[in-house]
């Protein structure tokens, strides 16, 4: 008894047996019904994967065009302001005397050369003095560049005027320019509307260069 006993089977041993059997069975019928699908039913076609590459091309590209910039906004100009033009009635002439002007500091006149041919020191004690102040001053405005007077432009100039013994100015030239052509042209076409009392050494009428300054002011 005790013999039969050991060797009895349990209700989880018979449950092992079984399914191993049902198992196996299982594996074996797959393998042969996907063998028979392999075999019979569609055979395996291998697909074309051939890719068409296209051909490309390059292209030259135009070259980079640069476009300026706009152009800056034109200011506007400034409001005009009355010009006005000032000549004193007393000629403004710098003192020139022998302690300011020695005779041996001034280029000698060239040899056989005029006094008036070019400005330099005559001697004299008695300057001459404008006498026409005032025709002066309205020839000046008349002269004035309407386009430079318009727009407030105004300068200086200094000249040299070469003035014979009866007052007259007989030559002129530029010492300092106003920096404006047109400013000193105008001032030179009234240099020879001037009139001065002639200048005297020692008593004697006589012919000197004098700087004579004419202004444009802009009030």
């Amino acid at each position: 008894m005790e013999e039969s006993s050991a060797f009895r089977l349990t209700a989880n041993d018979r449950f092992k047996l079984k399914s191993t059997n049902w198992t196996q069975m299982g594996v074996l019928t797959a393998v042969a019904l996907h063998f028979g699908l392999f075999v019979f039913v569609r055979p395996f076609e291998a697909e074309d994967l051939t890719t068409i590459a296209e051909e490309m091309e390059a292209i030259t590209l135009p070259p980079e065009v640069r476009i300026p910039p706009p152009p800056e906004q034109i200011a506007r100009p400034a409001t005009p302001r009355v010009a006005q033009v000032e000549v004193s009635e007393d000629i403004t002439i710098a003192p020139t005397t022998f302690d300011t002007n020695p005779v041996e500091n001034l280029p000698p006149p060239p040899a056989g050369a005029a006094a008036s041919d070019r400005p330099s020191f005559i001697p004299y004690d008695t300057p001459p003095v404008l006498r026409n102040g005032s025709q002066i001053q309205s020839l000046l405005q008349r002269y004035y560049p309407k386009n430079l007077k318009d727009s407030g432009i105004g300068g200086r100039i200094e000249l040299w005027l070469y003035v014979t013994e009866g007052g007259t100015v007989e030559k002129y030239e530029v010492k300092t320019s106003s920096g404006n052509a047109q400013l000193d042209e105008a001032a030179g076409r009234v240099v020879s509307e001037m009139q001065f009392t002639p200048a005297k050494n020692r008593e004697k009428t006589t012919a000197v260069w004098v700087s004579q300054f004419v202004t444009f002011n802009v009030v």
